[in-house]
C-alpha cells in the first residue's frame, strides 16, 4: 500500500498535502481500492467555506457512493476539473493527478488533528 511520508492522513481516508495556507486534498490508495473502480466525483463546495467534517463532495464507484469530508476548515478554492473526464485518476494516481479539491485553510491549528502515515496505516490496519 502507497502512503506518502510527506502527506498528512484523516479516519475518513483522505490525504492533505500542506503548502502554506492552501491544502490540496484527495482519498487514499487505500480508500481507492476499497471502493473499486471510480466512475464519476462530484464537488457543489467550490468557493463556499466549510468546517472540518463537513461533507465537501462524493465519489461514486461501480457499486457505491461515498461522501468526502474536509480534512481542514477553509475555503474550497479549487477542484481538480479533469476528474470530470478521467475519474479513474483517483484510482490510478490518488496521490498525483487524482487529487480533487484545493481548500484555503482558515484554522492551520487544526492541521494538529491529521494523522501521520504511521498512525494512518494503524488506523487502517485497526
Amino acid at each position: 500500500m502507497n502512503l506518502p511520508e510527506n502527506l498528512k492522513y484523516t479516519k475518513d481516508h483522505e490525504w492533505v498535502k500542506i503548502e502554506g495556507d492552501i491544502a490540496t486534498v484527495g482519498i487514499t490508495d487505500f480508500a481507492q481500492s476499497e471502493l473499486g473502480d471510480i466512475v464519476y466525483v462530484e464537488v457543489e463546495t467550490l468557493d463556499e467555506s466549510l468546517e472540518q467534517e463537513e461533507v465537501f463532495g462524493t465519489v461514486e464507484a461501480v457499486k457505491t457512493v461515498s461522501d468526502l469530508f474536509m480534512p481542514l476548515s477553509g475555503k474550497v478554492e479549487e477542484f481538480n476539473e479533469t476528474l470530470e473526464d478521467e475519474p479513474e485518476l483517483v484510482n490510478e494516481k490518488p496521490y498525483e493527478d487524482g487529487w480533487i479539491i484545493k481548500i484555503k485553510l482558515s484554522n492551520p491549528d487544526e492541521t494538529s488533528d491529521l494523522l501521520s502515515a504511521d498512525d494512518y496505516k494503524k488506523h487502517i490496519e485497526g
